[in-house]
């Protein structure tokens, strides 16, 4: 609360952890969001995010009733699991071969969210992507990205702020949500950056060390 110094933030505790959220529902509360800002006067900011949630709302990209069924999605996230992280990467190669080059074959999340566009839209990400570039934005938007080139100085403030994370009560929270089902009953619960590399070390397969290693990387790689 201190740091929003008076301004008003949107899309802040607007769901409970184990509520299901996608890019439909995140492009619908984020648009009208913008509503409210442009008509108070102002210029709405939007901070951080995935690439393709930045373009939803950007973009003239158009979803079906489908983008809102997450069965699809946790039948990949399983797939995943059982056969891992290349096998599935090598079913995107097949129907995207350019979102397969684009993307890392660790990069689990964003495969199966490339998967899960073409299994709703019937088209690929590529092509998705290039007509939304063709497509003209309702927004006049200026788009800024940061580059930190020294990567030991930009982890050891990743590591401090995981610190904080931990010393402000990180692991207890997680704890609490684990004992009461809630990443059983959501899966975008379990994809949280803080919420996800947690889930090994409360379940007893890895050490505290493991944990805090992996809570490093995981928020190196969102601040990516």
């Amino acid at each position: 609360t201190e740091e929003m110094d008076g301004v008003p933030h949107y899309l802040i505790d607007v769901l409970d952890p184990d509520e299901e959220f996608n890019v439909v529902v995140f492009q619908k509360l984020a648009r009208e969001a913008m509503e409210k800002i442009y008509a108070n006067g102002h210029i709405p900011i939007i901070a951080g995010g995935t690439g393709f949630y930045i373009q939803a709302i950007l973009n003239e990209i158009a979803f079906t009733e489908t983008e809102t069924d997450d069965s699809y999605r946790k039948q990949l996230e399983q797939q995943a699991q059982e056969y891992g992280a290349q096998w599935l990467h090598d079913q995107l190669k097949q129907v995207d071969p350019q979102a397969a080059v684009d993307i890392h074959p660790n990069n689990v999340k964003r495969v199966i969210r490339a998967m899960e566009i073409y299994h709703s839209t019937g088209i690929t990400k590529t092509e998705l992507d290039r007509r939304s570039r063709l497509s003209p934005s309702q927004y006049d938007a200026c788009v800024i990205g940061l580059r930190y080139n020294d990567r030991e100085l930009l982890y050891g403030r990743i590591e401090r702020r995981v610190d904080e994370m931990i010393g402000q009560g990180l692991v207890d929270e997680v704890r609490e949500l684990y004992l009461d089902g809630v990443f059983d009953r959501s899966a975008t619960a379990c994809q949280a950056i803080g919420y996800k590399e947690l889930l090994g070390y409360l379940r007893g397969n890895e050490s505290l060390e493991d944990m805090f290693l992996k809570l490093t990387q995981g928020a190196g790689k969102a601040g990516r």
